[in-house]
Parts: structure tokens; C-alpha cells; sequence
């Protein structure tokens, strides 16, 4: 028996894996994430070192290899609790032990600390005067000026010396040398939250004061009778040593964050700590702020925007229990806490928890394996709960708990009107803005009120829709849009389906057919040309490039520094206006017949969020959504904030496709720079599962049967010269997804290719 083994995981090594045998009376004793004494080097230094795989074969000559002297007494640290999740989540999800690990150890890199110097004296005091008579004002005047400085302030920062009182190294050095002063250093960590809060604001003089006076005063929160049952029910559960997943509905304004906190404050009184994660989207000044004015220096935060080195050191102060609470999006589910007690996960129906590259795993399946291994519960809150997490509160898998009225006594769900654009083209108006949302943003200037303007363009794909009677080109086999490829094909990316793009709506035979699609530019162009007196700002991609410049402008429409906000769903996320009185969501089909099964659910969501954008305050808000499908029950159930009719409409969909949460689907990814690879590949892999299919059937498991689709061009079929390809594999149970995985990882046929294949699992549900 054989293990491989990491020795250092701060270096940017864990490529670096080192093959030992494991002695017999040590066989059945080591484990995945265990440290371990091994003789390391040529001088066989023992060194611990972290086990991350064990096999039963060698790659090399079993002469050569070197046997484990033993287990470290120091038993699993959370670097071992970590690499066990990693092979849970290579198991699960799908990837090689390295990607796993660079995913759950993501600032194991070397990285210069910050190194602060600070001058003191060395010499005894009787001693001091005496010396400094000594000293000539014309040849020791450097020396003078510094040992002057330094007897009135006692101590002085190094830097402030240098560049200050521009005393050079040299003179230093020879005050040191002679035993006068000493210089200490010290390691400093770098605290993203220390004056900005990551959000490139500085804080001016006095405010800092200001703002530790409202932190101590916001510290206690009354909650709501609805809020305190929340809290109540959990912390029993916690009291007799049950930890569950518990999935929070609450409507938009009902106070979710302030439940947050209370079962913070719990976990924290207990002596844990907590994780809390948060969409990158909606991860700004004004949420962390709310979590600051709590908790103090409890708290820290990650983000993108970080450098490498503010990352590592939060990762430091988490390790040492330097902070207790870790704010961050997906990454921060892999802080380095030893006694984790919690796990929230805000919005939890965000795409953005799922990882784009491999391991292609879910945040919510991953922080609830975390949360089994430490002994911690898992709390999920959202307006707009995803499908799956409220099914598996269905099936009674998560526990559910509903806030259905909004924390603020005097604020009150937004009056909602659903505006049919085909009736506004029959009417002869072509613009983007509706008759009557056009009425509505004129009367909210007037009154000094603010609009928010909505660009639905979340999963926008080039699709065909009719702008006379609404129809969007569907696949007739799978109910998605069909999506427009170059040279007039549209193409159904989950059974291959394909035909040339027609020149007239095949439903009433209008003219008016084409690929669906407007931008954030363009929109501002037309809301400019229709109201030259309004303040307007834009916030998309383009304009919040910049480091601060997605806080900038948020703050800036928060100070009323504009009268119209128009953006994409960066701008429907968690945020606050209290003057927002008018939302008008401007093309809520481009998400409804985007080329996925989620469309209907994506669409609800979004038009659900942005709806909540308005009176969020004391004034009223008005929501104005334009469709062209306004009998969708997508839009329907969102425009009456209704997400139990939206469910019950969706869930037999689901059922009746094979799609999940009700069935498990594997999505398999071949790409190559030679199509004719990443095709064979594909095919290889085809028939492999076509041999698992087969024993199903010589078990009789005929109703069991894995259901494939493809091999098929993926939605993009060709990046940077990198041709895509893509297999679909359904079942009920996810573990047999699983199981065809791992076959096809130990047999993987199309690595004998001549040219590289690229190969990456995805499986929902």
C-alpha cells in the first residue's frame, strides 16, 4: 500500500507529490488529510508531511521508495480537514487530486509579508544625555536629529524616520551597532478592512469615530416575531446536537441579514466561528458595512479585487483565530477555520456559487460536506430560492422557514404592472421604453423620486423571437429555445436538434422575426434622447472595470446624485434606495428563452429581485415589467411576488423532462484544438456508457437506465480555436452519475490521442 504525499502547501508546490510506502502495522491507520512523519531528502530529514492519495500501485521502483515512519501526534489540522474535502469534492464533482486541491487551498502561495520597523531605545536612560553630549553637531547632526525625535516621542515608525527626518540606513545601522537603539520589526497583516472595507473609499478625519459610535450602538437587534422563530428553532436544534441545512424564504425586505446575525452571535457565543458567503455581485461596501457595525474586528473579508497578499494574510488571521467571522464569496467556503459552527450562504440561488472551471462543484454541496466534517450547520437564504434547494425542503431533506412580511413596518411589497410590448408595436411604438413605463419615469422626476431601469440579460443567448405575437423558436423535443448559430442554424443544445432560421414567425407569419437582443449603451442612448434633463448613470461591465467603480457608482445613486440607474443584474442584488419608487424591467424574455432548462426559473428570479428594488423605504414602489410573453407563468407568479405558484408550475416541468432536481444530470465537456479529437473523445465516451447501459439491462434495471443525449456541439462550439463538444448523461440517482464518471476517468481511451483532449465533468443535481 502506497501514499502520496504533499511536504509543503505554503510554497506553491502541491504539484509536488511524493510517493511513500506505508508500513504494514500502519495499513488501515492513515487517512486522506492525515499528517504524517516521513524521511524526506537525501539526508532523510524527517519532515511531516499531508497525505492526499492512497493506492495499491506504484509508478516507480518499489526499491526506491521510502517507508512512513509514523503519524504526527499532531492528529488532522484543518490544512488535513481541507485536503479530505478535496477528495470528496474530486470524488463528487470530478477532477484531478491537484485541481481539488489548488481549489480548497487557493492562497497556499508565497507571499511577502508586510514587515513593520519601529525604532526604541537600547541604551539605558542614565546613559542617554551623556552620549548625546558627546556627539558634534557638524559630523554626528543625523544622529542628533533622530536620537532627539526619539527622546521626545519614546518610540518612532521606521519609514517615518527615513523619509521624515531623512536619516539614511547607514545612520541607523551604526546607532544599532552601538548598542544605542534597537530596531524592531514586526509582521504585519494586511486588513482589507481597516479604512475602505474593499471598497475604495477612503474614510475622512472623524468619521472613523463616527462610525465605531454607530457600530457599538447597532449591536442589539429586536428581532420580529417571524425572525425570532427562525432563530429560536435553530439554536434548539443546535442545543440538542442536531446540524441540519435550513433553507430561509423570505420575501425581499424581510429581514434575512438581521436572522444572519442573531445565529452569528449564537455560534460566536459558543466559542465557533462562521462563514458567511455572498454573491461577488452583491458583496459591497453597504452589505459588509451591516456585518462591521456588529462585530468589529471579528470580521474579514475576501474578494476579487484583492491582491494576493491581502488574501493570503486574512487566510492567516483565520488559521491563528485572529478573526471569527469570514465574509466572501465562493472562495471564502475554504477559510482555514478550526472550529467552523456555521455556514451561511446569502442568495443562495445565485449562479455565481457554481465554479466554471474544474472542479466544477456547487458552494451549497460543498458547505454542507465542510459543515458534516466540522460538526456545523448550514443556513441558505433567498427571496427566490433555487428549485432545488426548495425540493429537497419537500422531500425533507432541508428544513424550511418562511419571512413573509418586510422587516420595516411601514414598507410594503411594490405594486406590480406587466406592459405586453406587442401591443405597444401594434400601437406603433417602437421604442424600448413602454407608453406607460415612459408616463411613470416622467412622473418620478417631477417628484424628485428615483427610477431604476433593469436590462434582464442574465443567460443571454442568440435566440429567435417574434415581436408580433411573441413566439420564441423552440426545440420541439426539449421545450428550450433553440439558439442561433452563425449561418442561419439554430441548434437545441441538449438533444442536437437543428434547422436553418426562418424567415417568418412559423406561428402567425409576421416579418417581424430576428435574434433578440439590446445593450445597457444603447438603452442609455434612447433614455437620454426621451429625458435630456435627467441624471443618469449607467453601471454594467464596462463601467465598473475599474477597482471602486461598482461601489462608486452605487454610491453615488444612493447620495441621489442621479435620478435613473440603468443596468444589468449587478444593479437588483441586495441593495438598498430608500428614494427608489419606480422599477421598470425593460426585456424580461431574454432570459426566458435563453437556451437552458432554467430559463423560466432564472427569469422569475430576476424579475422577482428587481421588483424588490422598489419602496423599500416609506414611499410606495411602482415595478412596470415588458414582455413579450405576459402569460408566461414565469412572469405571472413574479408579478404577484407569488414563488410558491411559480413552483408548483416549474416542478412537474422538471419531472416530466428528466431534468433536475428530480433527476441528476452529467454534463460532459470535450474540447481540443482538432475537432476531429475532441469529437472522437466524445464518442469513445458514448460508447463506454453505452457498455453501463447494457449491464443495466442484463440486471434487469431497464426503468433504472441512464438516459443519454449527444454527442452534440456545445452552446459555444468553437473558443479561441478550441472546438467544444458535449455528452448528456440523466439519472434519478446522482451516485450513478458518479459511478459512470469514475469508470470513465480510469479508462479514458482519448488519452492515447496524439493531440490534447480536454475533459470536464459537471453534474446538477
Amino acid at each position: 500500500m502506497y501514499a502520496g504525499l504533499i511536504v509543503d502547501i505554503t510554497g506553491g508546490k502541491l504539484d509536488k507529490v511524493f510517493t511513500y510506502r506505508i508500513p504494514e502495522a500502519l495499513v488501515g491507520q492513515i487517512t486522506l488529510g492525515m499528517q504524517v512523519i516521513v524521511p524526506f531528502g537525501r539526508v532523510n530529514r524527517q519532515t511531516e508531511a499531508y497525505v492526499i492519495e492512497l493506492t495499491e500501485r506504484c509508478s516507480y521502483d518499489p526499491a526506491m521508495v521510502k517507508d512512513i515512519i509514523g503519524i504526527s501526534p499532531k492528529g488532522v489540522a484543518v490544512e488535513g480537514q481541507l485536503i479530505q474535502l478535496a477528495g470528496w469534492m474530486k470524488e463528487e464533482y470530478g477532477s484531478s487530486m491537484l485541481q481539488a486541491l489548488k481549489t480548497v487551498l487557493p492562497v497556499r502561495q508565497k507571499v511577502e509579508a508586510v514587515v513593520r520597523k519601529r525604532i526604541v531605545w537600547q541604551m539605558p536612560q542614565e546613559k542617554r544625555r551623556l552620549f548625546m553630549a558627546g556627539l558634534s553637531p557638524k559630523r554626528n547632526a543625523a544622529q542628533l536629529r533622530l536620537l532627539e525625535a526619539l527622546t521626545e516621542d519614546g518610540e518612532l515608525p521606521y519609514e517615518a524616520v527615513t523619509q521624515k527626518l531623512h536619516i539614511s540606513a547607514s545612520t541607523i545601522k551604526s546607532l544599532q551597532t552601538a548598542g544605542v537603539i534597537r530596531v524592531i520589526e514586526e509582521s504585519q497583516y494586511r486588513n482589507p478592512l481597516s479604512l475602505d472595507l474593499a471598497a475604495g473609499e477612503d474614510l475622512q478625519d472623524g468619521e472613523e469615530k463616527d462610525f465605531q459610535k454607530e457600530r457599538s450602538e447597532n449591536s442589539a437587534v429586536i428581532l420580529n416575531d417571524e425572525q425570532q422563530v427562525i432563530v429560536d428553532a435553530v439554536v434548539e436544534e443546535e442545543s440538542r446536537g442536531r446540524h441540519g441545512t435550513y433553507l430561509i424564504h423570505g420575501i425581499t425586505g424581510s429581514g434575512k441579514t438581521e436572522v444572519y446575525m442573531e445565529l452569528i452571535a449564537h455560534t460566536l457565543a459558543q466559542g465557533r466561528q462562521v462563514i458567511v458567503l455572498i454573491p461577488e455581485i452583491a458583496l459591497t461596501y453597504q452589505t459588509v458595512m451591516r456585518f462591521y457595525r456588529r462585530f468589529g474586528d471579528k470580521v474579514s473579508i475576501l474578494n476579487s479585487r484583492m491582491s494576493a497578499g491581502e488574501r493570503y494574510d486574512q487566510f492567516l488571521r483565520a488559521k491563528n483565530g485572529e478573526i471569527q467571522i469570514m465574509v466572501g464569496p465562493r472562495s471564502a467556503l475554504f477559510t482555514p477555520f478550526t472550529q467552523l459552527g456555521l455556514i451561511i450562504i446569502d442568495e443562495e440561488h445565485e449562479s455565481s456559487y457554481k465554479s466554471e472551471s474544474a472542479p466544477r462543484y456547487h458552494a451549497i454541496g460543498v458547505a454542507r460536506q465542510r459543515a458534516a466534517m466540522a460538526g456545523a450547520s448550514v443556513v441558505l437564504g433567498s427571496a427566490t430560492p433555487s428549485v432545488d434547494s426548495y425540493y429537497k425542503c419537500q422531500i425533507g431533506e432541508y428544513r424550511l422557514f418562511t419571512l413573509k412580511k418586510r422587516a420595516v413596518k411601514t414598507a410594503h411589497l411594490p405594486s406590480v404592472e406587466v406592459v405586453d410590448l406587442r401591443t405597444e408595436l401594434e400601437a406603433g411604438n417602437k421604442s424600448i421604453l413602454s407608453r406607460r413605463l415612459t408616463e411613470l419615469i416622467r412622473d418620478r422626476l417631477q417628484r424628485g423620486e428615483q427610477t431604476i431601469l433593469f436590462l434582464n440579460r442574465r443567460g443571454f443567448a442568440g435566440f429567435m423571437s417574434c415581436r408580433s405575437c411573441g413566439t420564441a423558436i423552440k426545440c420541439p423535443h426539449c421545450d428550450v429555445s433553440l439558439t442561433l448559430h452563425r449561418g442561419g442554424r439554430l441548434i437545441c443544445h441538449y438533444c442536437g436538434h437543428e434547422v436553418p432560421a426562418p424567415k417568418a414567425c412559423p406561428s402567425c407569419g409576421s416579418r417581424y422575426i430576428a435574434g433578440f437582443g439590446i445593450g445597457t449603451q444603447k438603452v442609455e442612448t434612447m433614455v437620454t434622447e426621451q429625458f435630456p434633463g435627467a441624471r443618469i448613470l449607467r453601471m454594467d461591465a464596462d463601467t465598473t472595470a475599474k477597482k471602486g467603480g461598482h461601489e462608486a457608482i452605487l454610491s453615488a445613486f444612493a447620495d441621489h446624485q442621479a435620478d435613473i440607474l440603468i443596468g444589468t443584474q449587478m444593479i437588483v442584488k441586495g441593495h438598498d434606495f430608500p428614494k427608489v419608487t419606480l422599477v421598470g424591467v425593460l426585456a424580461a424574455d431574454l432570459s426566458l428563452h435563453s437556451s437552458s432548462y432554467e430559463a423560466s426559473e432564472r427569469t422569475f428570479q430576476l424579475l422577482t429581485q428587481a421588483a424588490g428594488r422598489a419602496g423599500r423605504g416609506q414611499l410606495p414602489g411602482q415595478v412596470v415589467i415588458q414582455t413579450y410573453s405576459p402569460d408566461h407563468y414565469s412572469v405571472e407568479t413574479a408579478a404577484d411576488q407569488d414563488y410558491e405558484s411559480f413552483y408548483e408550475e416549474e416542478i412537474p416541468y422538471r419531472q416530466m423532462l428528466h431534468y433536475p432536481p428530480v433527476y441528476a444530470m452529467m454534463t460532459i465537456l470535450f474540447a481540443s484544438k482538432d475537432e476531429q479529437a475532441a469529437e472522437r473523445a466524445a464518442r469513445a465516451a458514448e460508447a463506454l456508457v453505452d457498455r453501463y447501459i447494457d449491464r443495466w439491462r442484463q440486471k434487469g434495471l431497464a426503468k433504472r437506465e441512464p438516459e443519454m443525449i449527444g454527442p452534440c456541439d456545445a452552446p459555444v462550439s468553437k473558443i479561441s480555436d478550441i472546438y467544444r463538444k458535449m455528452l448528456y448523461i440523466k439519472h434519478v440517482d446522482r451516485q450513478v452519475l458518479v459511478t459512470i464518471k469514475n469508470g470513465l476517468e480510469s479508462l479514458a481511451p482519448w488519452q492515447q490521442e496524439r493531440v490534447d483532449v480536454l475533459v470536464q465533468y459537471d453534474i446538477t443535481g
